[in-house]
């Protein structure tokens, strides 16, 4: 069981793992009561040793920690990387890199659509996960030795999952589609929580310029408040409330302390002040700049039948491949496709040479599909036959 609680400790751990191929990487965080995601254990694990890392730790400096993770020559291996990722970038205002995630080269290993750590480990590296930690207090000190025993093995079977994994796509020769699928993670932007584009993630049941000028600033208020006393947004003003308040755009503190929920303490205190100020901001936005909706995505003539002959192509071609038919196209990719549209992702890269090529010549009538038995396959069309 090794514990770090030093920033001497952690920079002695940390130096030799500069010039390893690969190290795994998990946290354990909490942020049911803040708004920003709070780092209570780092585990990492190098080729021969492992350790967790307890942010906590009174006087800890976590810098040799962040080199690390910036050091463009040691690849960092998570499973389903997102939130990791966040803590990270929040730290560092720089995202780790190179990446691997493990869940992602799973789904391209035909392990499933969404293949958890536990059965990875199970399958991959034999190891039988103890799950009665997973839902502790990760905050609270001292940590016990079954916390520390379950948190390490987040990373030192994932280790050998990730070298499993490395060598199917290596000699399945994917390794590259890795790269690709990547993208998302490695762009700051997927981090970011910009408190003006924080209305869009609302439904109003209007739509009008003004209500939704209203949304927007009472939105962004919610959001940099939250962030700045650090609570979770809910906490400060439920999405509800928010949204009856864009509804009705209360003139008066009597009116907004009619909103369900709010309580007139709340209207009456600094919070209601700064959401009129907010409201009268957005009243004063001139027509030509009050923010709209999104355009509805265009109507899709997408043949009903053409949809369906494109999803049985998709499982046809993603088990013949061995990848989740879900990592190579969704539902509005394939009825784009039907409708002729030819701007989806599924038409670049691997995608388009496991299914897209197939999909557009099915579409354009060069391919057809045909049972042989209880399973589909394709057949070329002669042309002019």
């Amino acid at each position: 069981m090794n514990l770090i609680t030093t920033t001497d400790d952690l920079a002695a751990f940390c130096k030799p793992l500069a010039n390893a191929e690969f190290i795994a990487v998990d946290t354990e965080f909490m942020r049911e009561r803040t708004y920003w995601p709070r780092l209570c254990l780092a585990q990492v694990a190098g080729p021969e040793e492992a350790a967790a890392i307890d942010a906590l730790a009174e006087g800890i400096d976590l810098s040799p920690l962040d080199e690390l993770m910036a050091n463009p020559n040691v690849l960092k291996v998570f499973h389903a990387a997102r939130q990791d990722l966040e803590i990270f970038y929040l730290r560092m205002n720089r995202v780790p890199a190179p990446l691997f995630d493990t869940q992602v080269a799973a789904m391209v290993c035909g392990h499933g659509e969404a293949a958890s750590y536990e059965s990875l480990a199970t399958k991959l590296a034999k190891a039988r996960i103890d799950k009665s930690s997973r839902f502790t207090d990760w905050s609270r000190r001292p940590l016990s030795e079954r916390q520390i025993t379950y948190a390490l093995s987040d990373v030192t079977h994932l280790r050998v999952v990730y070298e499993k994994l490395r060598h199917q796509l290596e000699k399945s020769g994917r390794l590259s589609w890795i790269a690709e699928e990547m993208s998302v993670l490695n762009d700051p932007a997927t981090y970011r929580a910009d408190p003006e584009l924080a209305w869009r993630r609302l439904k109003p049941r209007g739509a009008s310029p003004r209500l939704l000028g209203v949304l927007k600033e009472v939105a962004a208020w919610r959001e940099r408040t939250a962030q700045r006393i650090d609570i979770p947004r809910q906490r400060l003003l439920r999405d509800e409330q928010l949204l009856e308040i864009a509804s009705h755009s209360p003139k008066t503190i009597e009116e907004l302390a009619l909103t369900r929920g709010l309580g007139r303490g709340f209207a009456e205190g600094w919070q209601g002040r700064e959401i009129m100020e907010a409201i009268e901001r957005a009243r004063n936005i001139p027509e030509s700049e009050l923010p709209t909706r999104d355009r509805h995505p265009e109507q899709l003539r997408a043949p009903g039948a053409v949809v369906d002959l494109l999803r049985t192509l998709l499982r046809l071609k993603a088990d013949e491949a061995g990848v989740a038919a879900r990592l190579v196209a969704n539902a509005d990719e394939l009825d784009r496709l039907a409708a002729g549209k030819r701007d989806a992702p599924v038409l670049r890269g691997w995608r388009n040479e496991v299914f897209g090529r197939d999909a557009v010549d099915l579409i354009e009538g060069r391919l057809a599909l045909a049972l042989d038995g209880e399973h589909a396959k394709l057949l070329p069309v002669t042309p002019g036959a």
